[in-house]
């Protein structure tokens, strides 16, 4: 830790954890992308023949700080900047000065800042999205599916409205989880991002009074696509971030489903369900030894729920601005890597709990064994089938509000006038093997990962 004030515990606590995301995010990072955005304009300019051909030894320059941008590059840009006050054009001053470009002029050619910056900030997106964001959900739905596979014949004690419901599998209740993140994955995948590179309002107007005969409009779309983006058509000085707000939403529903799994995994360790692997260096509470805390689910929890509070507030304010432009969304957009840092964090705390996440399958079935008013259901269901009047009041009546015993629905079906081979099948039910198909729910959920993701 270089500095110990720092004010963000990003920056402080969690700096550590967060090394591959804020090579992304970090001031320096942006400068780097700003100034491969500038040089890959000159480069692009260079191709149209309507300036002099830049040399090899130029273009050798120029690559080299598009592949090379260092620690002294960027102190150097900061230095500039405290004359300019401007960031890109301390950018472009630098430029000037590092390259070995005669004609400085190629570099910001009819551009403006925020030519510069939408792309460089949507670079830094996108990214994030294919070497952090992505890979991190592979590992996700990877463990998820261990624990499917492993869990998925185990009977598990249910609960709707925080009362006893009809069971399921311990593997099926991961697989819901999976089967979430697995289509907001597949969209994630089809994020496309756009860009714009037309000028001050948008019209190519400055490039357009040097070379009136250019196709400028066709040269900034070659330019995007690319860089692996779309071409915004019609801006106003500034890119509108429609598309950012859709990654943005995205990333918050994702988050959303990582806490609904962060919380049910909290209730069922409290309910004894689910239990932690012991990590003996670890202490749960400060007083009473004997505590193993599910404090991994609690700390994803915090950090997914101000993620979400800051990309929601992202997704809101950068699709709005005043006219052809105005600068309120400059400091919002230098936080976007905080939103997604805690995002990212948030999803690394979750791995960490399911990592000492075990099932204590003896409790899960003695629960279930205790619970015999759970073959109400399939009772009335079989009931139904044979045409026996009103059965889900019969069972009602023996259930609702009481401790009903096994023996009292099994007398309850003895003395009701229906084939004695279907009084058998009632008699043969058990709690702990009313699973319906989750099994195959499990597989066929399985599959579909297969089918997304290549997990090898």
């Amino acid at each position: 830790m270089n500095n110990i004030n720092h004010i963000s515990p990003l920056d402080g606590r969690y700096a550590n954890k967060l090394t591959d995301v804020a090579k992304v995010f970090s001031e320096k990072a942006l400068m780097k992308y700003r100034c491969i955005v500038e040089l890959k304009y000159v480069l692009a300019l260079n191709d149209t023949k309507l300036f002099e051909p830049l040399t090899d030894a130029e273009i050798k320059s120029i690559n080299a700080v598009i592949n090379g941008f260092t620690d002294k590059d960027y102190l150097r840009i900061k230095e500039i900047e405290n004359t300019t006050r401007h960031d890109v054009k301390a950018c472009e001053i630098f430029l000037r000065e590092r390259t070995e470009i005669s004609n400085v002029n190629l570099i910001h050619f009819g551009l403006t800042s925020e030519d510069v910056n939408n792309l460089a900030y949507t670079l830094m997106l996108n990214e994030y999205l294919t070497t952090i964001q992505k890979p991190q959900l592979i590992i996700l739905i990877e463990k998820l599916s261990q624990l499917t596979e492993k869990w998925k014949t185990i009977p598990f004690p249910c609960r709707t409205h925080g009362q006893k419901a009809s069971p399921s599998t311990a593997g099926k209740e991961i697989a819901v989880y999976i089967n979430r993140i697995l289509d907001v994955f597949t969209r994630l995948n089809t994020v496309k991002f756009k860009g714009k590179l037309n000028g001050a309002v948008g019209n190519f107007s400055a490039m357009l009074s040097a070379f009136p005969d250019f196709d400028w409009l066709n040269f900034s779309q070659d330019f995007l696509n690319n860089l692996g983006l779309e071409m915004n058509l019609a801006t106003t000085q500034i890119e509108d971030h429609d598309t950012w707000a859709y990654y943005f939403n995205l990333s918050k529903q994702l988050n959303n489903i990582v806490i609904d799994l962060n919380t049910d995994c909290w209730l069922y360790i409290s309910q004894n369900l689910f239990s932690e692997k012991v990590v003996a260096n670890e202490v749960g509470s400060s007083t009473m030894p004997h505590k193993v805390n599910p404090i991994n689910f609690e700390n994803s929890e915090g950090n997914l729920m101000l993620a979400n509070s800051l990309l929601n507030f992202i997704a809101d304010k950068l699709c709005r601005s005043r006219m052809q432009r105005d600068l309120s969304d400059s400091t919002v957009q230098r936080n976007i890597g905080v939103g997604l840092s805690h995002s990212y964090l948030g999803i690394s705390e979750t791995l960490r709990g399911l990592n000492k996440l075990q099932i204590n399958e003896a409790y899960c079935l003695s629960e279930l064994n205790d619970s015999p008013e759970l073959l109400a259901e399939p009772i009335q269901t079989i009931l139904k089938a044979v045409n026996i009047d009103d059965p889900y009041t019969l069972l009602k009546q023996a259930t609702r509000g009481e401790i009903p015993t096994r023996e009292k629905l099994m007398d309850l079906v003895k003395s009701l006038d229906i084939d004695q081979a279907v009084k058998d099948r009632i008699y043969s039910l058990k709690v702990s093997d009313y699973i319906g198909d989750a099994e195959r729910i499990c597989d066929l959920v399985l599959d579909k990962v297969k089918n997304t993701i290549d997990l090898t």
